[in-house]
């Protein structure tokens, strides 16, 4: 099931806002604890029978290795024995969550690189990754960590299952910490239906659905497109296409975050924030403080701080860098080019933290130097991080490193003429219509061609000011909306929800 999709809307939405709300206002908190599980697994149920059964195994004995945690803390008193015990509990819950993520994620892809390198030809397996497992896999090796370090207890069963259950987030995230969400489900004043959270959270999801159905949907048609022609585009459609991708990434993702950020809050629940404006950023490091921000803090806590973190010296620190974005990119998915991407992401950010340029008026850390060699305005800098970012995504988005290096060629050397009118031509929407009639009784040459242009264009600057102005989450702290904004919010949900009749999936869906 998806956030936009009419059965969410319609129909799993009520359902679940009247059966949590109902159960709590008559104290019944057990059985609308069980409630929230069973529709999260409902929700969740919608992607597949399979993928259900591999989600609610992994929670088991996740939750198994706690309570093997738990018993071995109270039986064995000799604290260094228990020191050892809690290690290899901890490195066997690890082992377990990574093994079922090389499994269904990056088994076909290792056994495919056996077979480049020995000539094996070993049968690939076809394995279908299950959705979200990227997301609740590192939210229990968090867990298990935690447990076995003694910084989160051993929740009882039903509070556990809720956290890592929870439908908002179970799909493409927030990486969350359990004690987060359970802290939070055990507070009674939660429970009670609150008029000014729920607002909030409504517009929240309004601009988030928007913001996928509106403008990441009809942009991913350019975009899919472009990539599917690679060998064929020019110069200028290259980049109106990476425009279009960094675009329809920026909103497919950001529309997810306002989503479910927006229907948590309305059943009374802050998940953590997962996106805040990414492309106002003027580094690539602030950037990753912006975009997937708790897949950032899940490396940084468990992997960067225990590599050595900063404490080992200015190379070691930059090596460890370079080790989380490799990381990162080979989370993101199985592939070389998601690799290239990373690095490349990793790359940048040791750039900006040997202090090569800075910021003017920005108070900023360096490994080599106190203040940067140049200093240039936050407007440069934003510029250039985007342009570099928006680069690195021809890794990100490419099917293998022949079409990364085919798109690299017609970005930066030029040529022409090539596929603009048909990469444009994608973007046949509903609300061209008419303007498509009018031009055909006048007799416009070419006026197909001029229309798509056109609303292309009138994507991409509709797109740039979305992006510079107030983000939802802004937006949605202004509970003393005007008459007129609730008008526009209005036509919003009205417009996304008619647009609804092709639903499409997040980009995220895959990782």
């Amino acid at each position: 099931m998806l956030f936009n999709s009419f059965e969410f809307i319609l129909l799993f939405m009520p359902i679940m806002l009247i059966g949590w709300y109902g159960l709590n206002k008559i104290k019944k908190y057990k059985i609308a604890d069980i409630f929230l599980i069973i529709m999260s697994l409902i929700f969740y149920m919608g992607f597949g029978l399979q993928f259900t059964v591999v989600l609610i195994v992994s929670v088991i004995i996740n939750y198994i290795i706690s309570l093997i945690i738990k018993n071995s803390i109270e039986k064995e008193k000799d604290i260094q024995k228990l020191s050892k015990r809690k290690m290899t509990i901890k490195i066997i819950g690890i082992l377990f969550n990574l093994g079922i993520l090389f499994y269904f994620k990056y088994l076909d892809f290792f056994i495919e690189n056996v077979n480049n390198v020995t000539g094996l030809g070993i049968e690939l397996l076809g394995i279908v990754m299950p959705i979200g497992i990227s997301f609740y896999s590192f939210q229990q090796i968090a867990f298990i960590c935690d447990r076995a370090n003694g910084e989160q207890p051993h929740y009882n069963m039903i509070s556990y299952f809720m956290s890592v259950f929870y439908f908002p987030k179970i799909i493409q995230g927030p990486i969350t910490y359990c004690q987060e969400l359970i802290e939070q489900f055990d507070d009674k004043a939660k429970r009670t239906f609150n008029s000014e959270n729920f607002n909030k959270g409504m517009i929240l999801f309004v601009i988030g659905l928007s913001k996928k159905v509106l403008l990441a949907d009809n942009l991913s048609k350019v975009a899919d497109y472009g990539f599917k022609y690679t060998y064929y585009m020019d110069t200028v459609t290259v980049i109106v296409l990476m425009l279009s991708y960094a675009f329809q990434l920026y909103f497919d993702f950001s529309g997810y975050c306002d989503m479910a950020e927006g229907v948590s809050q309305m059943l009374g629940i802050k998940i953590p924030g997962n996106f805040n404006s990414p492309y106002k950023a003027a580094s690539i490091k602030e950037l990753w403080q912006r975009w997937h921000i708790t897949l950032s803090r899940f490396f940084i806590r468990y992997v960067y701080i225990p590599l050595g973190g900063s404490r080992k010296g200015k190379t070691r620190t930059l090596i460890n860098v370079l080790i989380i974005f490799i990381l990162s990119g080979l989370w993101h998915g199985a592939g070389w080019t998601y690799m290239a991407w990373g690095l490349m992401q990793g790359i940048l950010v040791c750039i900006d933290n040997i202090g090569i340029f800075g910021i003017k008026g920005q108070e900023q850390k360096f490994l080599f130097r106190k203040k940067a060699l140049v200093q240039i305005p936050r407007w440069l800098g934003q510029i250039g991080t985007n342009f570099w970012f928006i680069v690195s995504l021809i890794f990100f988005r490419s099917q293998d490193m022949a079409y990364a290096a085919g798109m690299f060629k017609r970005f930066f050397f030029w040529t022409w003429p090539g596929f603009f009118y048909r990469t444009a031509g994608q973007l046949d929407i509903p609300e061209n219509y008419l303007i498509k009639q009018a031009a055909s009784i006048l007799g416009i040459q070419n006026a197909d061609n001029i229309i798509f242009t056109v609303t292309l264009l009138i994507f991409l600057i509709i797109s740039i000011f979305v992006i510079t102005r107030k983000n939802a989450r802004e937006i949605a702290n202004e509970v003393s909306l005007s008459k007129l904004q609730i008008a526009g919010l209005s036509i919003l949900f009205v417009w996304s929800f008619i647009s609804m009749s092709q639903v499409s999936t997040f980009i995220y869906f895959a990782y």
